[in-house]
């Protein structure tokens, strides 16, 4: 049991967080009652800050099911139960149970209990083109880069780092009941250290552990910054914003080149940084000249919009269909595109960080009101809108609440702000959503959200306008959520309710990568020969780095071989996953 100091006392004593006795006693220690360890979580697990919620009825018919098709597939496998849940039959069972709880949400045949190899062909084929159209680093000077964000994905085992979900203050149950889910479970019991979102370890998660082709490299407009003894305030100039941006233009299409010519393929695309307004004119044709960016990334709700030419004024946030402010930054754009689409295709495509804002409707937090008379207006321009502007930051149980509401928009539940969205960019055929950490945030721990998005999007966009990004590296490797996609589907009773399209494997392979494709100029790559087309980041890349990118990267000299080694010392402790869950869980009304 946890203890605590009691300074007083002298003594160390039972810790329960902000649980009083009474509340103590209605519960017990999640590590020490005996609860069944599932590989997914089937009750509620409090780390102290919160009173736990008891199991609820689906939560047991989940685990139930789990138990009986556990004993029944072990006996068969001739293994006992603790051994077949570590496994990936343990997986299949927990697909299988939750689809029968929740529903349909994932394709799981009853043999991938019994054959890892029946499991390993559900997944994701190796013909598959995927294209990840947001990933993201940090230079080596953010030492704290992206640390929340991997906590959010790892789950419980981020501790000491992370003692609950950093973006679940109010320790709010998803869809399994769970604060704190687990996303990507080949993260846990490892360390968070700043090295997870860097150059080095980006290239291992990227193209050493995941089946991405190519990987469109993100990054970030600088929204305030620290200067001198001044208080942080929004930055004058790009000049200042340079200074705090998680990793700038020059580092970004460094990345790029150094990938792609180890490589000897296109392997990774670069964003430029989209700073608008006429005082930031000169910084995009400097961009397009020194870095040659694949496409633009910008943010409306970042203070990156520089709109006169006064030396002392701020820069402040914007929307895209402001004349004065955003117009003449898609013109010179677009005047560049005639000059640079033979060797840079999506050089017009406008990608912006719309939603994950909790507050007001208002387009310069990313509200989508801005969009219809931009895509009219900028016809040769490709909108593309990340998050799919979906409104929650990350954990989306308001999400689920708006389902739940029966508060409707076109004849489907209304998710703020995307359904929105959806709707009123449907008859423009220059835009696109976006998907990333939309997706990583539903697929797992809200389903039933994660379902009405996808079919929302292919009901009023089509599937042609839909595409992938894992906004990894911040929840590791991109791996599992193309998995997840793969596996993926909007429960039949669903589709026929709200007339939402079917998730094909037709319209799955346009959203991974053949979307992505057409906005990129890549030809040729829905017929296979991938591996011919793009060839594999050596294993000794890191040797390869040279003083040159390591000074441009700001590296303190991390090893990508580290992150191994902590998986390996974690494994051997145990030698399987125990599924083992620490805090408090209920077990009296």
């Amino acid at each position: 049991m946890a203890e605590k100091w009691n300074e007083e006392g002298k003594i160390w004593e039972p810790d329960h967080g902000l649980l009083d006795e009474e509340q103590v006693a209605k519960c017990a220690r999640a590590d020490e009652a005996g609860a069944f360890r599932s590989p997914v979580p089937t009750r509620m697990v409090s780390n102290g800050e919160y009173m736990p919620i008891p199991q609820t009825r689906q939560q047991k018919e989940v685990e139930a099911r789990i138990q009986e098709l556990a004993e029944s597939a072990g006996k068969k496998l001739g293994i006992g139960r603790r051994r077949f849940l570590a496994g990936t039959g343990g997986m299949a069972a927990s697909l299988i149970a939750m689809n029968e709880v929740f529903g349909r949400f994932f394709h799981v045949d009853p043999i991938e209990m019994f054959e890892p190899v029946a499991y390993a062909q559900s997944a994701a084929p190796r013909n598959l083109f995927v294209f990840d159209d947001q990933l993201h680093m940090v230079r080596g000077s953010q030492r704290a880069g992206g640390a929340g964000l991997r906590a959010l994905s790892q789950g419980p085992s981020s501790a000491p780092n992370f003692k609950a979900n950093p973006y679940n203050p109010k320790g709010l149950p998803d869809e399994r009941g769970d604060v704190w889910g687990v996303w990507n479970p080949s993260l846990v019991g490892l360390p968070i250290t700043a090295a997870n979102a860097q150059i080095v370890q980006f290239i291992k998660d990227v193209f050493l552990d995941s089946q991405v082709n190519i990987a469109l490299l993100s990054n970030v407009t600088a929204s305030s910054v620290t200067i001198g003894s001044e208080a942080r305030r929004a930055p004058r100039n790009v000049d200042e914003a340079l200074r705090g941006e998680i990793l700038t233009a020059a580092q970004t299409a460094a990345a790029r080149n150094f990938v792609n010519e180890i490589s000897g393929s296109t392997r990774m695309m670069a964003h430029g940084l989209l700073y608008v307004g006429k005082g930031n004119l000169p910084y995009i044709q400097e961009q397009t000249e020194k870095n040659q960016p694949d496409s633009w990334k910008g943010y409306n709700i970042s203070n990156a919009a520089k709109v006169d030419d006064d030396p002392n004024s701020l820069m402040r946030q914007w929307r895209h269909d402001d004349e004065e402010v955003a117009y003449p930054t898609f013109a010179l754009i677009e005047k560049l595109y005639q000059k640079q689409k033979t060797k840079k295709p999506g050089f017009n495509n406008i990608c912006v960080h719309k939603g994950l804002a909790p507050g007001p409707p208002d387009p310069e937090r990313g509200h989508p009101g801005d969009m219809p008379k931009a895509a009219k207006d900028w016809p040769h321009l490709n909108f593309i809108t990340y998050h799919a502007c979906i409104q929650p930051a990350f954990f989306l149980y308001d999400s689920l609440q708006e389902v739940k509401s029966g508060k409707m928009r076109e004849g489907v539940p209304d998710i703020s702000w995307t359904t929105e969205y959806a709707v009123l960019v449907a008859p423009f055929q220059n835009t696109y959503a976006e998907i990333g950490t939309t997706w990583a945030s539903s697929v797992v721990t809200f389903p039933t959200v994660a379902a009405h998005i996808m079919g929302q999007l292919m009901k009023f966009m089509g599937p042609d306008r839909i595409v992938f990004g894992s906004d990894s590296v911040w929840y590791g490797s991109p791996q599992w959520q193309i998995d997840a996609l793969w596996r993926f589907q909007i429960p039949e009773a669903m589709r026929k309710k709200y007339g939402y399209p079917e998730l094909t494997e037709d319209a799955k392979r346009k959203i991974l990568g053949l979307n992505s494709a057409k906005l990129y100029g890549i030809q040729g790559v829905g017929s296979g020969n991938l591996e011919k087309r793009f060839k594999p980041v050596p294993k000794d890349y890191e040797q390869r780095m040279s003083k040159e990118l390591k000074t441009i990267m700001e590296l303190p000299g991390f090893t990508a071989d580290k992150m191994s080694k902590f998986r390996e010392n974690y494994r051997a402790s145990g030698g399987e996953p125990g599924h083992t869950r620490y805090g408090w869980i209920r077990t009296k009304d």
